[in-house]
């Protein structure tokens, strides 16, 4: 397979390079990184209708058959995962050692919601009728995929529409399209046509799929501003949703950690992928017994750390993504500024080639700030002083999202009782970010609707069916 060139639709089981494409920009020269076709209205409708005819002969294939498809799938990443990582550095700028960790776990979430089974619940065994609630497939499902993690969020959808027996189309962001059309290259022979269409295109292609009457359930990662139009554009038809949206992650470090050794971790909590995870801290509260020397040792650790193009060894940050996102982190550094809050490190903007911010950590900004009022996505992080447990958690609590959290501490008792407290659909407590498939995640309040992973991750993409058989038929007279 050739990485470099050659990225087209998959539609029908063939591939399309459609009739108009667009440019993708590599975030770490502002160079083109390759084109990609840009799908008419009459691309999806040809994607739906494959999708909808290839539908009743997959719901009715073994689910054994359909995990089999999911890990052939996952081999045939792991077969190729040196071309799709130095792909995926080149249009979402990441490391290529992230990159590789993404591919990696693209592979394990087939394999992990391959092992899944769906239940089905026996309610009345009795001597007159028998009586069991089973999952049927909803029937086609549109997939719209961040470009973050472009490749493994969009398996998160992937794995377990097709397994429950559901037909998909799914799109890529139009940042991010190279590694997921690439991924339709390769998999085209393992699933039957129209099991799996994937098609690219510009800001227009997202609304034509959520209004579009052929999809059944649309499935959705971005913002929650985003998320409450697909909401809105999904009604009229009521289509079944899935969102999973914004985050503004608290961190609460309680006063007896080990400073020294807990410092690292708790930088990458916040700047794995440069900031750009739904579930990375993004207020960091730290209480006051361990403020000033957690303060300077996660400052000293964040001089250490190599912020680069992806592709160059020992980079451990890459550049943000794309120059929207690149503008608002600028903006919200600036607001900081303005207002007169002290930076431990950072807070100027790279004079390079490139959307690329340096690591930034605020000292103890007020509340009501922008930055730790609203999700940065990018490498900015507030660290602010408490010392009272309820008001920390009060203040965790405080705000539309509930996506994830995480508590530190050495009594690990006491750092569970807080966990149980914070309003978040995952708390992690002495690490961050650990996802399975086996296990559901998904936010409270506006951080989404839904869940994925794990049977509850299932069950999102199938609706109940209860059949009642009575025992004892009526006899002709």
């Amino acid at each position: 397979m050739d990485f470099d060139r050659d990225y087209a639709m998959l539609i029908d089981g063939r591939l399309d390079s459609g009739s108009a494409r667009f440019d993708v920009l590599n975030p770490a020269t502002e160079q083109v990184a390759g084109s990609v076709p840009d799908a008419t209205q009459g691309d999806l409708d040809r994607a739906v209708d494959a999708a909808r005819a290839a539908f009743p002969g997959w719901a009715a294939t073994p689910i054994a058959e359909r995990k089999a498809a999911l890990n052939a799938m996952a081999q045939a990443l792991l077969a190729n995962i040196d071309g799709f990582k130095r792909l995926l550095t080149s249009e979402q700028g990441k490391p290529h050692a992230e990159a590789e960790r993404e591919v990696m776990g693209a592979a394990y979430w087939l394999m992990g919601a391959a092992s899944l089974d769906l239940p089905v619940t026996v309610n009345e065994d009795s001597a007159d009728r028998y009586s069991e609630t089973r999952r049927v497939p909803l029937g086609v499902v549109g997939a719209i995929a961040p470009w973050n993690f472009p490749l493994s969020l969009a398996m998160f959808k992937v794995a377990p529409a097709l397994l429950t027996g559901n037909t998909m189309v799914l799109k890529p962001s139009p940042f991010t399209p190279l590694t997921t059309l690439k991924f339709a290259e390769l998999v085209k022979d393992i699933l039957p046509a129209g099991v799996l269409n994937i098609i690219s295109g510009g800001d227009a292609l997202g609304p034509w799929m959520t209004s579009h009457d052929g999809f059944d359930k649309i499935s959705f990662t971005g913002s929650t501003a985003t998320g409450r139009r697909v909401m809105e554009s999904a009604a009229p038809t009521l289509k079944r949703v899935t969102l999973e949206l914004g985050g503004n992650d608290a961190a609460i470090v309680m006063p007896d950690v080990d400073v020294e050794k807990v410092a690292s971790d708790l930088f990458w909590a916040a700047f794995r992928n440069n900031g750009q995870i739904c579930i990375a801290t993004k207020r960091m509260y730290v209480h006051k017994d361990v403020y000033e020397p957690l303060k300077e040792a996660i400052a000293a650790y964040a001089k250490t750390v190599k912020v680069g193009d992806g592709s160059e060894q020992g980079t451990q940050i890459g550049p943000i993504n794309n120059e929207g996102q690149y503008r608002r982190v600028l903006e919200l550094i600036q607001d900081a500024k303005d207002k007169g809050y002290k930076f431990l490190v950072g807070g100027e903007k790279a004079d390079v080639p490139g959307y690329f911010v340096p690591v930034t950590i605020i000292d103890n900004p007020p509340e009501d700030s922008r930055i730790v009022q609203e999700e940065q996505f990018g490498p900015v992080l507030p660290l602010i002083k408490f010392d009272d447990y309820d008001d920390v958690i009060a203040r965790a609590n405080a705000s539309e999202y509930g996506l994830g959290g995480s508590v530190w501490g050495g009594d690990e008792d006491k750092a569970l009782e807080i966990a149980q407290r914070i309003a978040s659909g995952t708390v992690w407590v002495n690490e961050t970010q650990y996802l399975s498939p086996t296990a559901a995640f998904g936010g409270m309040k506006q951080s989404g609707v839904g869940v994925e992973g794990g049977v509850e991750g299932l069950l999102e993409y199938t609706s109940a069916q209860t059949i009642v058989r009575r025992k004892r038929a009526p006899v002709a007279a």
